[in-house]
């Protein structure tokens, strides 16, 4: 709420800040007497709310996401609403996270310290850990985000590898480009943060995981699309993996930020993995949750939202 308070002065803005998920018929009615309505990813911008929106007069719809998948894109052009995105945020944020599940899961610290939570203070072999700069480590997606987590990596001496799409140029002082199944096989941690290509379907597969080498540590805080939890279950259970960190799951809205202390999770696959910690960390959703990247959400949200205004345009917009 601060960080939302600050850029409506800021931006001499008049905003109302609402604790609901835009979601419902009720919701969207909030939207009343506004030019605009800014959403996260797990408001749905469905053709009920934008029906809703067009009645109710709005103009704007800004996601302060990256994806935007939640916002039926074509309806919402064909009823001619001005749409904008965050195309990036602090890098940061996200590579930091998954830095630190990687760390966690490499010094064994979820398994240690739930230890000593139950007054158990003994050592045993699982705590047992190899240094990273002893380690060799895979980037999987060389965009900011990956390249800070090879920066960081490489800050504590590891060796560090990584794959792309496309060939970077002037990063070999960082890290050496390889083709995936090379660095499938050499690395000891490996951290995915490439894009989900619908196209192309998912990247870890049963394919990818045996390539890897046994007993290696994966993070995905990238899409929740580009896995295969089955298989990834799988492979934590047959060891294979040594660990799992992830902040992203597919269909994770109907997951994250609820609580499910009462009752059963939603789909059994997720109990099993839930079920494998500490050797499998789940995070939900939150490495854009930071002091840095939400202050860039939300200014670059308000920028959008201002540049329509002015000039009718934005060089956020939303294609498609």
């Amino acid at each position: 709420m601060p960080f939302f308070l600050a850029a409506a002065k800021k931006y001499e803005m008049e905003i109302e800040c609402v604790k609901e998920y835009l979601n419902t018929e009720e919701t969207a009615r909030m939207a009343k007497g506004f030019d605009g309505v800014l959403v996260r990813g797990n408001c749905f911008v469905n053709v009920q709310n934008l029906d809703i929106y067009k009645e109710l007069g709005i103009k704007y719809i800004v996601t302060r996401t990256v994806g935007i998948d939640h916002i039926d894109v074509p309806y919402a052009k064909k009823l001619g609403f001005a749409l904008a995105y965050v195309p990036f945020y602090s890098p940061n944020a996200i590579a930091e996270l998954a830095v630190t599940h990687a760390l966690m899961l490499a010094r064994h610290m979820a398994y240690t310290v739930e230890k000593t939570s139950r007054k158990d203070f003994t050592v045993d072999s699982t705590m047992f850990s190899k240094e990273i700069r002893n380690c060799t480590v895979g980037v999987i997606g060389l965009g900011r985000i990956g390249m800070v987590v090879a920066q960081i990596f490489k800050g504590f001496g590891a060796t560090i590898v990584g794959q792309d799409l496309f060939k970077k140029e002037g990063i070999e002082h960082i890290l050496r480009q390889v083709e995936l199944d090379e660095l499938l096989a050499v690395s000891d941690i490996i951290s995915i943060h490439a894009p989900y290509i619908k196209e192309n379907g998912k990247v870890v597969t049963r394919e990818f995981l045996a390539k890897m080498k046994k007993g290696a540590i994966l993070i995905n805080a990238g899409r929740g699309e580009l896995q295969d939890l089955d298989a990834l279950i799988e492979a934590v259970e047959s060891g294979q993996l040594g660990g799992l960190g992830l902040d992203v799951l597919e269909d994770e809205s109907d997951l994250f930020f609820k609580d499910f202390k009462k009752g059963p999770l939603p789909q059994k696959v997720w109990e099993k993995l839930v079920a494998l910690y500490p050797r499998v960390l789940i995070s939900p959703h939150i490495g854009a949750y930071t002091d840095e990247a939400v202050k860039n959400m939300v200014e670059i949200s308000f920028e959008n939202f201002l540049e329509y205004e002015k000039t009718g345009t934005c060089k956020n917009v939303i294609k498609g």
